[in-house]
């Protein structure tokens, strides 16, 4: 089977039916995001280049045809009208790495009636994904102000795919680099990575640990400093680096607890004991509300390590995306459900100074100050030119949020921020110590064994 199967059923049922009844004449579909997800501003388009490749290769075969006979229970005689189905249409888009807003087209697709059709479900999820996690990443970068950004997603993302997707999109937005080794192989995005606790746990003691990661990697080095006493660990790591002459470059990572305070605290101990240069690295449950709390608390903190709340949009893990009919034929439709109104016709967005966009139609002139976004990048299912680089994205992206209003650029939730699982678990275990403190200096008496009574509650007895 190929990719074209990637759809859901009704499509497959309503392609027949167009087939069928002789209904091929061009129809022209929208694809907007309703509304912006809670406490965002604006979102960041992306995911066309990966839609452009399915439209470009599909092809309905006897395979795909045997598929979506047996999905329907019926002789594969009555899906062959589908056989050899290619896309012939053309697209509009808002090219990826532009910043949009709700309700604006971000893709419109022009083509016979059955091919738009059959293709909706698989446009849709690739844009609506992938945007998702690029507004979310770019919000992370308006957040670190300036300081570097990195993507450590790939363990928690769904999937290696949506992995790959995170790392590209976060270059896309302005990371500096990613540990996705696959992605930065492919894209050309700069690999960082630093050790594991298990590999700090692998060893006898945390400089035994450190020296031997530092033999292995002759170049700049990371050292994970939590794993037991996160202020003792960069005084070890301080030693290492200073006996080793490693400084520029080289860093210490803090992954857990109140990453602020222990950052100070690590600061200090790398000005006094270590050498030149060191940076402090912070990851742990980190997304733009974590970065920005930190950035503005004024903690010396070189670089931040994004991951699962960024790879997955956590706080907005999906869009109100919808791919819907606006004309067919010559004749403009719409929708008329409640809270789901449509506007009919094919459609142009104009941006003009300050983000303050207008959406018309896609054949009248523009306001004087206005310039289109959307782009003919499809036309008799070929591509009208060959694809951009990440780096073209990039800048697009970097044009489009220097000229964002700083209203759409705020970050701050209205209500508190939860605490990062790294916090709720550093504060477990600041209790979990303190109560063996507590106990390991008791009396033993104190201590004796417990048994549950007749009626649930437990009881002290003699040890």
């Amino acid at each position: 089977m190929s990719e074209a199967t990637t759809t859901d059923l009704y499509e497959v049922t309503m392609a027949m039916s167009y087939l069928r009844e002789g209904m091929t004449g061009p129809a022209t579909f929208s694809l907007f995001v309703r509304d912006l997800p809670p406490e965002r501003g604006f979102l960041v388009a992306a995911g066309l280049e990966s839609a452009l490749e399915y439209l470009s290769d599909l092809r309905v075969g006897p395979e795909d045809v045997a598929a979506f006979a047996a999905a329907l229970h019926r002789p594969p005689r009555d899906l062959e009208p589908l056989l050899g189905l290619r896309f012939t249409g053309s697209v509009r888009a808002v090219p990826e790495g532009r910043i949009v807003l709700a309700g604006e087209p971000l893709l419109e697709v022009t083509a016979p009636l059955p091919e738009a059709q059959l293709v909706e479900t698989y446009v849709l999820n690739r844009l609506s994904h992938q945007t998702a996690v690029a507004s979310k990443a770019a919000r992370c970068v308006i957040a670190a102000a300036g300081h570097p950004v990195v993507d450590f997603s790939l363990r928690r993302t769904h999937g290696p795919q949506a992995g790959f997707q995170a790392a590209r999109l976060g270059a896309m937005t302005g990371f500096a680099g990613t540990s996705n080794v696959a992605a930065a192989t492919a894209l050309g995005i700069p690999a960082v990575g630093t050790m594991a606790h298990s590999y700090v746990e692998a060893f006898e003691d945390e400089e035994e640990a450190f020296r031997a990661f530092a033999r292995t990697h002759p170049g700049p080095v990371t050292f994970l400093v939590d794993t037991y006493d996160t202020e003792g660990g960069v005084r070890v790591a301080a030693r290492v680096l200073r006996d080793l002459d490693r400084g520029p470059g080289c860093a210490v990572r803090l992954d857990s607890g109140d990453l602020g305070a222990l950052a100070v605290r690590a600061r200090a101990v790398l000005d006094e004991a270590g050498p030149p240069g060191v940076r402090i690295t912070v990851s742990g449950g980190l997304d733009e509300y974590g970065v920005d709390g930190l950035v503005r608390s004024g903690a010396p903190i070189d670089v931040y390590a994004v991951g699962t709340r960024v790879g997955v949009s956590a706080d907005a893990p999906y869009l109100d995306s919808a791919y819907k009919l606006v004309e067919y034929d010559g004749r403009p439709v719409m929708k008329l459900s409640a809270a789901k109104v449509t506007a009919p016709g094919r459609k142009q967005v104009f941006r003009r100074p300050g983000g303050a966009d207008v959406i018309g139609l896609a054949d009248e002139r523009p306001p004087h100050d206005g310039a289109p976004l959307l782009e003919t990048v499809m036309r008799h299912g070929q591509r009208t030119g060959d694809p951009p680089s990440l780096n073209e994205c990039r800048k697009r992206f970097a044009a489009d949020l220097a000229a964002l209003p700083p209203s759409a650029r705020r970050i701050a939730s209205p209500v508190p921020p939860r605490p990062t699982p790294s916090e709720r678990l550093g504060a477990l275990t600041d209790r979990v110590r303190r109560r063996i403190a507590e106990r390991t200096s008791a009396p033993a008496a104190r201590h004796g064994a417990r048994e549950r009574t007749a009626s649930g509650q437990w009881k002290s007895v003699p040890s």
